[in-house]
């Protein structure tokens, strides 16, 4: 019975409740006096005041300038009572600059990049030349007149094909003239009017001004891309377009001696295949050509 009766004191009783779980200490409280410390209060509000900071160190740079080479607050009023943009000077007081100052190339060259922004394109040009004649090794300053240069060719280009389908729309066609060698055809075909006579007369003179243009300023973009040849002649792109300008300025000379110089430079580029063709195809034409004349 004693066995018996200490083996039922060890059972638990059925309503016996769980102990309650050690509650995990409490973290201290920061003293009031931390609180109202800068550090203290920024390990609370870590975040947003790094954001703040942050915004107000990079807008500081920003407004007054620093790093970008201006001045600022300072340029934007001056701007404003200027008149100009914030994206630089007006075109009068850099024109004004390069006529009190011109020996100075960054003058010119800040003179030509606006009026290139403005689409004034022959001016451009003309302050980019003087900038290349202080600056004659600038070689992206003579790419970007031989760019010009070449957007001005195709604007005349288009001129003067508009020009030759005129013409062709005022001369009188030949289906419409009756065949024959009879005196009324020969007279039928003498007979002009003085206007129509004035109208083809003034679209002729215009349709060569505008071939005359071309020309001119592809021989201009050529004369830029020779001297950028001087400058690199071991680059393989420059003899490429090398011998492209110069084939568009029915240069033939220099266009096969440029496309030999960028084959022997890059004879596997990718563009050496049509190179060799260009460079065929102006052989075979100049060898014609010198047949032609020995044969007159």
């Amino acid at each position: 019975m004693a066995r018996g009766t200490q083996h039922r004191k060890r059972r638990p009783a059925t309503n016996a409740r769980l102990a309650p779980a050690t509650a995990a200490p409490k973290r201290p409280k920061r003293p009031a006096y931390e609180e109202q410390l800068f550090f203290g209060r920024l390990r609370v509000h870590a975040k947003w005041v790094f954001v703040f900071l942050a915004v107000v160190f990079v807008g500081g740079f920003v407004f007054l300038g620093i790093g970008s080479g201006s001045t600022g607050i300072t340029d934007i009023l001056q701007n404003f009572f200027r008149g100009t943009s914030a994206s630089g000077s007006s075109l009068s007081s850099l024109q004004k600059q390069t006529v009190e100052h011109p020996k100075d190339a960054k003058a010119w060259l800040a003179y030509a990049n606006k009026l290139q922004q403005k689409n004034s394109l022959d001016d451009a040009a003309q302050a980019l030349t003087s900038y290349t004649a202080l600056r004659p090794k600038d070689q992206g300053a003579l790419l970007q007149l031989a760019g010009i240069y070449l957007r001005r060719a195709q604007d005349w280009e288009t001129l003067y094909q508009a020009s030759q389908s005129r013409n062709q729309a005022l001369s009188p066609s030949s289906t419409l003239i009756p065949s024959g060698s009879s005196s009324f055809c020969q007279a039928l075909t003498s007979v002009t009017t003085p206007l129509a006579s004035a109208v083809v007369s003034q679209s002729s003179a215009a349709t060569q001004n505008e071939y005359t243009q071309v020309i001119t300023y592809l021989n201009d973009r050529l004369g830029v891309y020779k001297k950028l040849a001087k400058l690199n002649p071991q680059d393989a792109t420059t003899q490429l377009s090398l011998a492209q300008a110069a084939s568009d300025a029915s240069d033939a000379s220099t266009a096969i001696a440029a496309y030999k110089t960028f084959l022997k430079l890059a004879p596997s580029d990718s563009q050496a295949p049509a190179a060799r063709q260009a460079l065929k195809q102006l052989e075979t034409q100049t060898q014609a050509s010198s047949s032609s004349a020995n044969g007159k």
